[in-house]
């Protein structure tokens, strides 16, 4: 059977559209000038053995309310298409036009109509299998926009949010196949491990209840709960899990350092983390963010790629890690700091280009990650429809 992706590999390029906790609206494609760069930025990763990309559709950009304006999505497209970059399109990168209330049904009805107006334009530009991801980290968008982190700071009501965006994506699920009935969806949040303290062994139901919240939304879609939300498994089409190195702590929010030595020994390993995962869903499964920051990115490469193959030796099917975010970014509330966390460090030169540099000790480790893995280390299961 063929490879779901055509590479293993995978870059990510952020595309954040929200609003953050100050009220500015992101444009992260904007910011790293990926927008009109994107032939550029893929002729880069077709250098170092990439293929397949993730990417976002500006929901705000194209959805006029009365029209569609597709002139800020062309420039990928005609990039992907020359240099044979395949795309996963994320739809709603947790920000929507400002005339929509997320927690009315318009919203799931705009949601559906905006992602049937993008899969025409897509089949008319190409002539692939489109992948989608009608709405990114459903889960870390409900958390996040009830902290007043994103909008709508609606404090308390991520039960409510999370519903209405699996509502939302169901719909556009729906509306996707009526134009291109082999569309793909990718579904992915984090996954985590959270442990008690260990001098209050009376919080262990309320870790463990806090660690089994990272698989709502997937059950949801898949019709495991809730089943009036019209939730069904064949929704849940693909599962991508997001790990940083935060996504382990102790109840309720306390990290366990993954940079100690010895680490904290209620650290999990990775590849344990995606079997339980590809064993509750049996589903194909890739990671669709990892990366570090700074001097830790080798490491921390190394790391995973290791953890992949431990999962792939032991019969779970990892179809690609993506390095996320490929270039490098700024942070949501402070665009003048740089997480310093991309394949390529963005560097100005003077005349408000930001310059592609590559990082060395990254692209060695990538290298090496590649060695661990092997591009044809992972045993392709036949998964149903």
């Amino acid at each position: 059977m063929s490879r779901l992706f055509h590479s293993f590999w995978i870059a990510g390029y952020e595309s954040a559209t929200h609003r953050n906790s100050r009220g500015e609206r992101l444009d992260m494609v904007a910011v790293t000038q990926h927008d009109v760069r994107a032939e550029e930025d893929y002729r880069l990763l077709r250098e170092v053995g990439i293929a397949t990309a993730r990417e976002g559709v500006r929901w705000h950009l194209v959805d006029k309310g009365t029209h569609y304006d597709f002139s800020s999505l062309i420039p990928t497209v005609e990039a992907a298409r020359r240099t044979g970059v395949q795309v996963i399109w994320n739809l709603c990168h947790y920000g929507w036009p400002d005339d929509l209330d997320i927690f009315k049904p318009s919203f799931i009805r705009r949601l559906a109509c905006y992602a049937r107006a993008v899969a025409r334009f897509l089949a008319a530009s190409t002539g692939s299998v489109p992948f989608f991801a009608p709405v990114n980290e459903i889960s870390f968008l409900a958390w996040a926009a009830s902290r007043d982190m994103i909008y709508p700071y609606a404090h308390g009501r991520d039960a409510e949010i999370k519903r209405q965006l699996v509502r939302a994506s169901i719909a556009a699920c729906e509306a996707i196949w009526s134009v291109h009935a082999g569309a793909r969806f990718v579904f992915a949040d984090p996954i985590f491990h959270v442990v008690p303290p260990r001098a209050m062994p009376e919080l262990r139901d309320a870790a463990r209840a806090q660690e089994e919240s990272q698989y709502e939304a997937w059950d949801l879609l898949a019709g495991r709960r809730e089943p009036e939300l019209g939730g069904h498994p064949r929704y849940l089409d693909i599962v991508g899990v997001n790990f940083y190195h935060a996504n382990q702590w102790e109840y309720p929010d306390m990290r366990l350092r993954w940079e100690d030595t010895p680490r904290d020994e209620r650290w999990v390993p990775l590849h344990r983390l995606i079997e339980r995962v590809y064993q509750r869903y049996r589903r194909p499964l890739f990671m669709a963010e990892t990366s570090h920051f700074g001097v830790g990115r080798g490491p921390w490469l190394r790391e995973i790629a290791a953890e992949i193959r431990c999962a792939l030796d032991n019969g779970t099917p990892v179809e690609g890690v993506c390095l996320y975010p490929i270039l490098d970014r700024p942070d949501w509330e402070n665009l003048h700091h740089w997480h310093n966390s991309g394949l390529w460090d963005l560097i100005p030169d003077g005349n408000g280009r930001l310059e592609r540099v590559l990082n060395r000790g990254y692209a060695e480790a990538l290298r090496e990650a590649r060695a661990i893995v092997g591009e044809e280390g992972h045993r392709p299961v036949r998964h149903k429809r």
